[in-house]
């Protein structure tokens, strides 16, 4: 059927109407459309795109204001195991140079419930105080970051405030998710679907995928590397947790999936972005720190910190990033600790 002029110009102008509602639909919260940014991170007609909502952003920046740092300690100064008694893991340190760093731990952890958050007040030596105790372990794993994984932290660095940012027990922690009681006949063996949860951002995927993945990393599995060769073929399942664990880092992260993938080619390295690579140390970090640090202090928790099967809590990518690809947006805090927390070793690519 043929139309008119006239017709194909009411059929556009229809066209225009319906673009111009569905653009609306997009609007940023101040309803201006040119509320987003996008930097190209490859080459033209890969996909390889970042888009931001500025406000979004706007927001973030204003959340990752790291505090102002400690004057730097007096010269000089007795070493530290002469002045203070039962120093276990600042022995390094001078008297000046561990009460700057007692000083910035309080405003980084503890800036409402000050000292005696760790200290009994009537005799500091006292190991009474759990918290006391759990902090010298954060204080060995925060300098084994610095030194150990410098290629992933880059310039940046950690410091007790990365992951607290002024909390006694940092927000963006996960315990172990012992899921739902699990249902007879048809509806047994959910394997985990259907069960939202936070730290996969409340999606079907397996709700277990973190709890999993991150413990044991080389189970991160899509495609496997031969087909029907070998002993190990990814699952459907395996694959749908590798999905959970790819949008739990999406959302610590605030990226998609092109961050460190190319649209074109998602599993070749060779193809993907330097940003991949990071992550993969990354992941292997936070299983070590898990499994090093935070569940050996299990035993030093009051139960109403420890998870429903009695576990520490654990970091995940949202842990230290809390919504940008780099805490802190890339703030250089550690530089100012190196002698209390530790030389940094990097830069790594995530320096760049």
């Amino acid at each position: 059927m043929r139309m008119s002029f006239s017709t194909w110009s009411r059929v556009a102008a229809v066209i225009a109407i319906g673009a111009a509602t569905g653009l609306a639909a997009c609007k940023d919260d101040d309803s201006s459309i040119v509320g987003t940014t996008s930097t190209q991170t490859g080459y033209r007609g890969t996909g390889l795109v970042e888009i931001n909502r500025t406000s979004t952003v706007n927001a973030l920046h204003d959340k990752n204001v790291p505090p102002p740092p400690e004057d730097p300690a007096d010269p000089g100064g007795t070493p530290s195991t002469q002045v203070y008694q039962n120093i276990q893991v600042l022995g390094d340190l001078t008297d000046n140079e561990v009460m700057r760093l007692m000083a910035s731990m309080t405003t980084w952890v503890a800036p409402e419930q000050g000292c005696n958050y760790c200290h009994n007040p009537e005799n500091l030596a006292d190991d009474s105080v759990y918290a006391k105790k759990v902090a010298r372990r954060m204080i060995v794993m925060v300098r084994s970051i610095n030194k150990d994984w410098g290629k992933q932290v880059g310039m940046t660095g950690v410091t007790c405030y990365t992951c607290h940012r002024g909390n006694p027990v940092p927000q963006y922690v996960w315990f172990s998710n012992p899921g739902p009681k699990e249902a007879g006949g048809m509806a047994r063996g959910d394997a985990g679907r259907g069960h939202p949860d936070p730290a996969v951002n409340e999606s079907s995927l397996p709700y277990n995928a973190v709890t999993t993945l991150l413990a044991n990393p080389d189970a991160i599995r899509v495609i496997a590397k031969q087909p029907l060769v070998g002993d190990y073929h990814p699952t459907t399942m395996e694959t749908e947790a590798t999905y959970a664990l790819m949008i739990h880092m999406s959302q610590a992260l605030g990226v998609n999936c092109v961050f460190c993938h190319n649209s074109r080619a998602f599993s070749q390295w060779e193809q993907s972005t330097y940003q991949r690579i990071t992550a993969w140390h990354g992941i292997r970090m936070v299983s070590e720190l898990n499994k090093d640090y935070l569940d050996q202090v299990a035993g030093l928790l009051p139960a109403s910190h420890l998870g429903p099967n009695g576990e520490a809590p654990q970091v995940g990518c949202e842990t230290c990033h809390q919504g940008v690809n780099k805490p802190l947006f890339g703030a250089q805090m550690a530089k100012d600790y190196v002698k209390e927390l530790g030389p940094i070793t990097g830069p790594g690519p995530a320096a760049k």
